[in-house]
C-alpha cells in the first residue's frame, strides 16, 4: 500500500517570531509542503517539496508533525465519556500547561484508556488544524496525524537540524520508556539525560546535516537517517493524532475507502488472486452443473418420446409427446365408446352428484363443446356456493350468469 508522508515544519520559535502581534497569533504554513512517497510504505521512492495541489496521490495519506511541535505528558487517564474527554484531559493536566486550552490539542497514545496511566500528546491546535483545512481543501485526505518518536520501550536517540541543509544548532530527540524531550547539544542538560545505558542498547541516528556535530558529542559513528526516512518510519506505527474536534468526519464513508484502497494494495494481492480463482471455480461448477441438468431434461424427453411410440406406434413424429399421448388416448377412447371426462354422460354425472338439496330437476339443459348449459331460475347464493363446491372436488367448475349454470371440465395441460 503506498503511503504519502506530508512533513509540517516546525513552527517558528519565540526568538525568531516577529514583534507584531498578527505574527505571534496567526498560523504560517509553508507555500511548499516537503513530502515522502513511498509504494510499500517502508523505502522512500519519492521525496521533495510542492504546493498542496501538486502533491503526488497515494493509498495513504499522513501528516507528520517536527518532534519539537509536540509534548508528551503521562498521567491517570480521567474516566469520562468520550465526547468529554478533552475537557477532562484538560482539567487534569491544567497545572502542566502554559497555553489557554483553546490554543491545544490532545490526543491519547496507542493503549491510553480511562481509568488507566497513559500517554497523552499535546501540541498547538490553530496550526494543526489550518494544516489539516489547507490539505484537504487541495483534495487530499489526511487519515492519520503522526510524529517521530513517540514515547516507546527501547531508548533511542535521533540528532537533526531545525533548518534543513544547515550544520548550525544541532538537536537531539530522546525517546524512552518514562518519556521523550528534544534538546540542543549545547549545554549541559543534553549530557545529563542522556540515557545510562551502554551505546549497543541506545539506537542513535542523525541526519546527514547533524552527523558530524553528533559524532563529536558521542564519540562514536552515527547510523544516518534523512528527515524523510524517518517522517515515513513515523507513519509504520497505530499512533493517530487525529483525535477528539480534530478526528476525521465521515467515517463509515473512509473507512469504506480505506478498505476499498488496502484490497487493491498489494499485500491484499494473494486475497484479489483468491476471489478470482473462486469466482472463477463457481462459474465452471455452476456450468457443469447447468449442463448436467440439461442432460437429464433431454434423457427425460427421450424416454418420453421412445414411451409414445412404443404405446401408440402410429404416431411418426414427436412435436410434443405429452400432448400427443393425451390426444391418442383420447382417440381411442372415443374408438372404443367409452364416455371422455367431458362428455355429456359425465357432465350430467357430475351435474347430478352435485345437485343442491331441496332443488327439483333442471327445466332445461344444453350441451355444446364440452360444456352443460342448466336453466337455474332463482338460484340463492348459498346454493350456488354449494353446486360450486361440490364441483369442484369432482374436476369441475361452474359459473352463473343470465339465470345459467355452464358446467365444464377444470382446465388441463391438454385442454389448453
Amino acid at each position: 500500500m503506498s503511503v504519502l508522508a506530508i512533513q509540517l515544519p516546525p513552527r517558528e520559535r519565540l526568538a525568531a517570531r516577529t514583534a507584531g502581534h498578527e505574527a505571534a497569533t496567526a498560523p504560517r504554513l509553508p507555500g511548499d509542503w516537503p513530502y515522502v512517497l513511498s509504494h510499500d510504505g517502508r523505502s522512500v521512492t519519492q521525496s521533495g517539496s510542492c504546493a498542496a495541489a501538486l502533491l503526488p496521490r497515494a493509498d495513504q495519506h499522513a501528516l507528520v508533525l517536527s518532534e519539537v511541535d509536540v509534548s508528551w505528558h503521562r498521567l491517570a487517564i480521567p474516566k469520562a465519556p468520550a465526547a468529554r474527554l478533552r475537557s477532562a484531559l484538560l482539567g487534569a493536566m491544567e497545572e502542566r500547561l502554559l497555553e489557554d486550552d483553546e490554543a491545544l490539542h490532545f490526543a491519547l497514545a496507542p493503549g491510553a484508556v480511562p481509568g488507566q496511566v497513559g500517554w497523552v500528546a499535546v501540541t498547538q491546535r490553530p496550526r494543526l488544524a489550518a494544516a489539516l483545512a489547507a490539505l484537504e481543501d487541495a483534495g487530499l485526505s489526511i487519515e492519520r496525524v503522526v510524529v517521530p518518536g513517540p514515547p516507546g520501550a527501547a531508548p533511542r536517540g535521533h540528532f537533526f537540524t531545525l533548518e534543513a541543509g544547515t550544520e548550525s544548532s544541532p538537536w537531539l530527540a530522546l525517546s524512552q520508556a518514562d518519556g521523550n524531550c528534544c534538546l540542543r547539544l549545547a549545554g549541559g542538560l543534553a549530557r545529563a539525560l542522556q540515557p545510562a545505558a551502554d551505546g549497543a542498547a541506545v539506537r542513535y541516528t542523525a541526519t546527514p546535516a547533524a552527523a558530524a556535530a553528533a559524532e563529536r558529542w558521542l564519540g562514536a559513528p552515527v547510523a544516518l537517517l534523512t528527515d524523510a526516512e524517518r517522517a515515513l518510519e513515523a507513519t509504520q506505527g497505530t499512533l493517530n493524532l487525529r483525535q477528539f474536534d480534530l478526528a476525521a468526519r465521515h467515517r463509515g464513508t473512509r473507512a469504506m475507502r480505506e478498505l476499498g484502497k488496502r484490497f487493491l494494495s498489494a499485500e491484499w494481492r494473494p486475497v484479489r488472486y483468491g476471489l478470482v480463482a473462486l469466482v472463477a471455480l463457481q462459474l465452471v461448477g455452476l456450468n457443469v452443473y447447468a449442463w448436467q441438468q440439461r442432460q437429464a431434461i433431454a434423457a427425460k424427453r427421450l424416454a418420453m418420446n421412445e414411451l409414445l411410440k412404443a404405446t401408440h406406434p402410429g404416431v411418426r413424429s414427436v412435436l410434443d409427446a405429452p400432448l400427443q399421448m393425451e390426444s391418442e388416448t383420447e382417440r381411442l377412447r372415443a374408438a372404443a365408446g367409452r364416455p371422455g371426462e367431458a362428455d355429456l354422460e359425465s357432465l350430467l354425472a357430475a351435474a347430478a352428484m352435485a345437485w343442491p338439496d331441496g332443488l327439483g330437476p333442471v327445466q332445461m339443459l344444453r350441451f355444446e363443446s364440452s360444456r352443460l348449459v342448466l336453466a337455474a331460475p332463482g338460484w340463492a347464493e348459498p346454493q350456488m356456493a354449494q353446486f360450486r363446491e361440490r364441483l369442484r372436488g369432482a374436476g369441475y367448475t361452474a359459473e352463473l350468469a343470465e339465470g345459467r349454470i355452464t358446467v365444464a371440465r377444470a382446465a388441463t395441460r391438454g385442454a389448453a
